[in-house]
Formats: structure tokens, C-alpha cells, sequence
């Protein structure tokens, strides 16, 4: 896949808040020549981007939406750190730059036939949306589709109007699952007040069959990966996103350093098998 690695200048085509300290960024690539490229619109759900706000600095952000042919890219900002500090102060038509897309996302080749078990964990539904997106789009490709999600509280949920409308479908199950007691979103009968690894019971899975995209911070991937297993889910099978501080994007700067990967150009999808012996992985 062809990457970006100078920065393109992009607008700010909307913002939209899903949460306190969240909101969902549409950014437009400019054209600056009929022959130039969109490539950093045109990724695999799981890969990132490299942000620039001018003045202030870069930070990796990880694609939320589907990709397209006409620039447009879809993220979802936390305000954590400078540079999406920054954003969160930014409006409409302001301008900022990005390059990419970057490493390696979800292997959604070896997902045709499979049942998927997608699990995200607080701001891992950002990335995991994107990777149900490509998956719905091509829905017949795949076998049983299952959404868990898990958030602190219920404004703490993203994205929560589409998750409703989702759970309509009849080829998709979601549950949803929330730290403390709260009005959980209409439309979702499946959201409980129970921890993330809690929505595994129950479940009717395959092992051999199934796949497991995962999504979120590292103490989710703890609690979850030891079920996970017990349930007969081959370590091979299960595909996280690790989050590191990816400065370069290309390799050199080794500041993402998992073992003697790099989770910008070796992840930062990466099989469970692949992590298992590095201690300090997760």
C-alpha cells in the first residue's frame, strides 16, 4: 500500500462531539495539483496517520472511518496531549496536515468465511469502528458478526447514536457493557453494568472458526486475553492494536520499540502469537 510520508494539507470539514473530552474530526485533503494523490484517505482499518496542527507538532491518530477515493478521512480525538489539545480548539475550515497511513491494520483477507468477535474497550471503539465499517460493507463475506464494547460510564460511550441504529440489524449482535450504573443509550437492550470481560459469557463460539479483533489499553487486553484463551481461541487468532508513541511512522526513530518490533511499520495490529513471549508487550 502506497504511504504519504510528507505531510498533505487538509481542512477541517466537521466536528462532532461523542463525548466530555472526545469528538469525531472529518478532515478534507486539498488538492494542490488535478494529478495529486489522496493517499492518505486510502488505508487499511487498524493502520494511523501522522496529525500536524502548524506551530504546535504531530501525534499518530488512528482511522476511525472507511477509506475513500475523494480525500476525505474520518478520525476520533481525544484531548489528551498538545496536539489534540490544539484540535479541540480548532473549528471548521481550519487547516492542519497529515501523512500516512501507516504500519499494519487488521488482516481482513483472512477474516473471509470467519466469525468475528470484535472487542473494544474505551477509546479502542475508534479504530474497531472503522474495522466494522469495512466488515459490514462486505457483510456477506463473513460469517456471525459480534460487537462487545465497554466504557468507564454511558456518556462515555462513543458513537452511541450509531450503535443503536447497528443493533437493528439482524446480522449483527452487540453488547455493550458500562464500569458504573447510568441510563444506557436507547435502542441497545444489551448494555449491563458489568466489566468488559464479562460480556464473554454467554457467548456461543466457535474456536476454530473465530477470529477476535481487539481494541483498547493494555490492562483490557490483560483481562481479556486469559478468557479469551480458556475459551479455545488459538493465540494466532487474536489480533490487537498496541498503543505506543509512533513519532516517525517509518521505522527510525525507535521510540515504539515492542521487543525488537516497531509498532509502526511491524503493528500496530499484531497477532497475540506474535506478542506473547515479550515481556512488557501489554
Amino acid at each position: 500500500m502506497t504511504t504519504s510520508t510528507t505531510p498533505l494539507p487538509a481542512r477541517i470539514k466537521a466536528i462532532r462531539q461523542l463525548s466530555g473530552d472526545t469528538s469525531l474530526f472529518t478532515l478534507q485533503l486539498l488538492k494542490q495539483s488535478p494529478t495529486q494523490q489522496t493517499t492518505p484517505a486510502r488505508f487499511q482499518p487498524g493502520q494511523f496517520l501522522q496529525l500536524s496542527v502548524a506551530g504546535v507538532g504531530e501525534a499518530p491518530i488512528s482511522y476511525c472511518g472507511l477509506p475513500s477515493v475523494n480525500g476525505s478521512i474520518e478520525l476520533c480525538i481525544r484531548k489528551a496531549g498538545r496536539v489534540t489539545t490544539a484540535l479541540h480548539s480548532a473549528v471548521v475550515g481550519d487547516g492542519v496536515a497529515v501523512r500516512g497511513p501507516f504500519g499494519h491494520g487488521f488482516p481482513l483477507e483472512q477474516y473471509t468465511g470467519t466469525n468475528l468477535l470484535l472487542v473494544a474497550g474505551g477509546l479502542g471503539m475508534a479504530p474497531l469502528r472503522s474495522l466494522l465499517l469495512a466488515l459490514l460493507q462486505r457483510r456477506s463475506c463473513f460469517g456471525a458478526l459480534t460487537l462487545l464494547y465497554g466504557a468507564k460510564a454511558p456518556d462515555a460511550l462513543l458513537f452511541r447514536h450509531e450503535l443503536a441504529d447497528l443493533a437493528t440489524r439482524k446480522d449483527l449482535s452487540i453488547r455493550l457493557a458500562v464500569d458504573r450504573a447510568g441510563a444506557c443509550p436507547p435502542g441497545i437492550p444489551s448494555c449491563s453494568v458489568a466489566l468488559l470481560p464479562d460480556l464473554l459469557e454467554g457467548l456461543e463460539i466457535v474456536p476454530q472458526r473465530t477470529a477476535v479483533p481487539l481494541c483498547g489499553p493494555s490492562a483490557a487486553y490483560r483481562s481479556l486475553i486469559p478468557p479469551l484463551l480458556a475459551l479455545g481461541i488459538p493465540p494466532e487468532r487474536i489480533h490487537l492494536s498496541l498503543e505506543r508513541r509512533m513519532q516517525c511512522g517509518t521505522g527510525v526513530c525507535g521510540h515504539c520499540a515492542v521487543g525488537t518490533l516497531l509498532c509502526c511499520i511491524d503493528g500496530p495490529v499484531f497477532a497475540y502469537s506474535a506478542l506473547q513471549a515479550i515481556e512488557g508487550a501489554l
